[in-house]
């Protein structure tokens, strides 16, 4: 099979504003166990035992970082992230490790792995298909690609953000925060996408219970993550307004528990592919690095039974 790969930019990073759009570490690690544990599980089905090279895309604030650095002690790990806030926190906790600011989307390594992870980071990049099958290729032979990804758009917390976030006056603006603009892909699309790929791979879902203390818990769980990209889109009027009226839309969906506590579902969906041993693939790195563009080129390849 012939594959025809056009010529594509490719740079270094690119930079969020961190003044508007950065990410908190420590609203984030306000629930680092409950976080944590989807990479955890994620981690434990990779099959691999040896392992030189790996990286963790979307690594956040180090927590997913330190479990493959735990998992496989003798690898070179890295950790990659575009928000300097996740970074600095993820230095700080992890001083021996490398961590690179890039945009995924926009990233191009120098070298192949044995192990990409990508846990809890590709709903929030559009065009989630073709990044899936670009990370493949940046595989070594034999290497597993391990994604995690929230699989609950239509979950009550995350309509209510919808619901509120189009029915105020600030519904103009806040309209490129929509979690379905975030290209929140169906595990039936990235089973197709990986069927092209020549991987073996494994999909599954579970859903998570997180009991929480009460209903600002949920606020402050999504302040941390889906609430974000709407909130730094408003003043701090509207900010306070719009954290009631989600308050007041989740309140029914969530009711207290006998112990006073709140249980928040979250469903979500994970995969790893592993790459064949025998499948070629294209180099995805560009002949000629001082022109900052890859350059078009034919790669023949060889097919292969799924």
């Amino acid at each position: 099979m012939t594959v025809v790969i056009g010529a594509v930019k490719w740079s270094n990073a690119v930079k969020a504003d961190a003044s508007t759009s950065d990410w908190d570490a420590d609203q984030y690690l306000k629930f680092e166990a409950e976080r944590t544990r989807p990479a955890a599980d994620l981690l434990a089905r990779v099959p691999l035992t040896e392992v030189r090279r790996c990286i963790d895309l979307g690594c956040g604030p180090g927590n997913s970082t330190e479990l493959i650095r735990n998992r496989f002690p003798d690898a070179v790990v890295t950790g990659l992230d575009n928000s300097p806030g996740m970074l600095s926190e993820a230095r700080r906790r992890l001083r021996g490790l490398a961590f690179e600011e890039a945009d995924i989307t926009t990233w191009w390594p120098g070298e192949r792995f044995d192990l990409i992870f990508a846990n809890d980071v590709l709903h929030w990049l559009p065009h989630q298909q073709p990044i899936l099958t670009r990370l493949v290729s940046f595989l070594n032979h034999g290497g597993c690609l391990a994604v995690q990804v929230p699989n609950n758009v239509d979950d009550p917390a995350r309509r209510a953000l919808e619901d509120v976030a189009s029915e105020g006056s600030w519904a103009g603006k806040l309209s490129a925060a929509s979690v379905t603009e975030m290209g929140s892909g169906s595990i039936d699309r990235y089973y197709a996408c990986l069927q092209g790929t020549g991987c073996t791979f494994d999909l599954w879902e579970t859903t998570y219970l997180h009991p929480l203390a009460g209903l600002e818990a949920i606020v402050e769980w999504f302040k941390g993550s889906e609430l974000r990209p709407y909130l730094q889109l408003l003043n701090d009027g509207e900010r306070r307004e719009f954290l009631d009226r989600y308050r007041a839309r989740i309140a029914k969906a969530y009711p207290a528990q006998e112990d006073g506590k709140v249980l928040l579902r979250l469903q979500r969906a994970f995969i790893v592919a592993t790459r064949s041993q025998t499948r070629k693939s294209f180099a995805p790195w560009p002949t000629d690095t001082g022109t900052g563009q890859r350059k078009t080129r034919v790669v023949e390849m060889e097919t292969m039974a799924v």
